[in-house]
């Protein structure tokens, strides 16, 4: 683990973990299509995230007894009542939202749209950290970042282009996500963040298997191969990046960490335009980008902000 402490390893690192996330997008839309999970099946898509959330859950509980801090590695009683909540908020609650809005609109503008959730976080940080309220830079930064978003939902003409069970679930989960980071945040401050994460998942992932199986039909959801090898991937893609990514944090200071975040919409868009059929970049959309982009680059340069990130997509 000592390379990790190297400035040039930990930008490579964070590249590597945000390329991860990324390519999330185009991994849970080809798997749609592999699995012949229908827009409309919502206890499919809820059963695919269990497996996947719980799954990752246990690969980071496993993770975080080399990588966990001494001290932090016990919960009192009164945390698992806020390790439940979490759960239901960061995994049960925004997966619910993400795995359906996905169906509903292209892996491009989903990964931009996610990214506004990195100025939410800001602007609730604002008000609930005396110590981290808005600068010009931040807010700046956040003007960038949440005209990108806007911009994302336009179409060539200039015309908006929004379906509410689509994009508009995708905001809802960006918000739900931006909370979520908040409390996990709280909670990773007194204990260790991967035994946080991992529960977290595992118990989210938990829900959404028993809210998913009662309705799932038999053919709803067909496991092939490659299926499989999507679903192992997309497992190992949140175990894999959270973990690393912490890994670096405990080394390096945030701001110089989650600057690369601008990498995860950017490996989002370009990895969906060339992997699901159907999706181009076209102008609205790289300008949206480079706006979302630049917005995540500016609120990091050389400042602290929230780093607690549970990005697990």
């Amino acid at each position: 683990m000592d390379i990790l402490k190297k400035k040039w390893m930990a930008a490579l690192t964070a590249v590597f973990c945000s390329v991860l996330w990324g390519s999330a997008f185009p991994v849970l839309k080809l798997s749609y299509e592999e699995m012949s999970i229908a827009p409309d099946d919502v206890s499919a898509k809820l059963v695919f995230a269990g497996i996947r959330f719980l799954g990752a859950g246990i690969i980071v509980l496993m993770l975080s007894i080399p990588l966990g801090r001494k001290g932090r590695t016990r919960f009192a009683k009164k945390d698992y009542l806020h390790l439940l909540a979490l759960g239901i908020l960061q995994t049960f609650l925004l997966y619910f939202f993400f795995y359906n809005g996905l169906s509903y609109t292209t892996g491009m503008k989903s990964s931009i749209i996610m990214a506004g959730e990195n100025f939410l976080v800001i602007l609730l940080a604002h008000y609930i950290y005396k110590n981290d309220r808005l600068s010009w830079k931040k807010t700046i930064g956040m003007i960038l970042g949440f005209a990108g978003v806007f911009l994302a939902n336009f179409e060539v003409g200039f015309t908006l282009s929004f379906v509410f069970l689509g994009d508009g679930f995708m905001l809802i989960a960006a918000t739900i996500g931006a909370f979520g980071t908040m409390y996990a945040k709280w909670m990773s401050s007194r204990r260790s963040p991967f035994l946080v994460s991992g529960w977290q998942l595992s118990i989210g992932g938990f829900l959404l298997l028993i809210a998913g199986f009662p309705g799932l039909k038999g053919d709803s959801l067909v496991f092939t191969l490659k299926g499989d090898l999507l679903l192992v991937y997309s497992m190992l893609l949140s175990a894999i990046a959270f973990s690393l990514w912490y890994a670096i944090l405990s080394f390096h200071k945030a701001g110089e960490i989650t600057m690369f975040r601008f990498v995860i919409p950017v490996a989002g868009v370009f990895l969906s335009a060339a992997f699901i059929p159907g999706e181009a970049l076209n102008s609205y959309m790289a300008f949206a980008l480079v706006l979302v982009s630049a917005g995540i680059v500016v609120v990091n340069w050389k400042k602290r902000v929230v780093s607690e990130d549970n990005s697990a997509r």
